[in-house]
């Protein structure tokens, strides 16, 4: 049995890469699949390919930092196919630079299509679901964001999108508690995978791994995705993992490590005695550097 039969998905920057294997994914599994990318040409072969396979889909090239757009966007999807259940944030892209060689726009260009991008989606999705709740008609929704390593654990050269992909993160914890009377589930995935806009930053074997399994094929990522899309799923919400190959990862950021407790004002020099308290007894430690393996 197919795992969203009757589902209606969102899912920007579906023209290539993970988001590609996302849109024939849910639509393999019987999802109405709405395809966003700016690029025309790509996603319209996506498109093509879920309609050759008996798949319901629909194109849409608009930026999803474009706030009237992503508004519109839900409202076609609702309109064509009567209903919305499943938003996949995935749509970004890259322009890595030191920090002292970033330029404004490098900045905001970035920030804008990860962090706002994510929002604008999911926003218009939430007022239509909650409008939906205020007539009695409660349906499981769901809401997959992307982050990554380096918004969880920071990365050189990506000063842009790393924070805006640690925001996702905050993003997704905020969104889980404000929707959740709505039956909207929003969870974030942090995907290891060969794509377009990967090759060049992280290395990656180039063909399988092991018996013919290959680690980095982004439709391992995908299964995943459909889980946290399904029905299965109505008691996870909140959560964030990272998801390689044949591993998926729970994260928890932002644990408090230890304390130290201060009889009134701190000083200086009370900060100072107290560091083996703070620390552990051990040196401060380096910015965290990610999961192994």
């Amino acid at each position: 049995m197919v795992a969203l039969e009757g589902k209606v998905a969102i899912v920007t920057g579906a023209g290539q890469g993970l988001g590609r294997a996302h849109a024939l994914t849910l639509a393999r599994e019987g999802a109405a699949v709405v395809v966003n990318d700016v690029n025309a040409t790509t996603v319209g072969a996506v498109a093509a390919e879920i309609g050759a396979a008996g798949g319901r889909v629909l194109v849409n090239t608009d930026s999803v930092a474009d706030w009237g757009a992503m508004e519109a966007l839900v409202a076609e999807a609702v309109a064509t196919f009567g209903d919305l259940h499943v938003v996949v944030n995935n749509g970004g892209f890259l322009r890595d630079r030191m920090s002292f060689s970033m330029s404004e726009e490098d900045w905001d260009a970035v920030v804008a299509v990860h962090l706002k991008g994510h929002f604008c989606v999911a926003r218009h999705a939430g007022v239509w679901w909650r409008e939906q709740s205020k007539q009695g008609i409660e349906e499981p929704r769901r809401i997959i964001n992307t982050t990554s390593e380096a918004g969880l654990f920071g990365s050189a050269g990506q000063a842009n999108y790393a924070p805006a992909k640690g925001a996702i993160v905050s993003l997704t914890w905020t969104l889980a508690r404000e929707l959740a009377r709505y039956r909207v589930t929003v969870n974030a995935i942090a995907p290891r995978a060969r794509t377009p806009m990967t090759e060049g930053t992280m290395s990656f074997a180039s063909g399988p791994v092991g018996e013919g399994f290959d680690r980095y094929d982004p439709r391992n990522v995908s299964e995943v995705v459909v889980w946290l899309a399904s029905d299965r799923t109505s008691d996870v919400t909140g959560q964030v993992f990272v998801v390689v190959g044949g591993d998926v990862h729970l994260v928890r950021p932002f644990e408090v490590a230890s304390s130290a407790h201060h009889d009134g004002p701190w000083t200086p020099e009370a900060l100072d005695a107290a560091r083996p308290e703070l620390f552990g007894g051990r040196a401060p430690e380096p910015p965290p550097a990610g999961l192994v393996g």
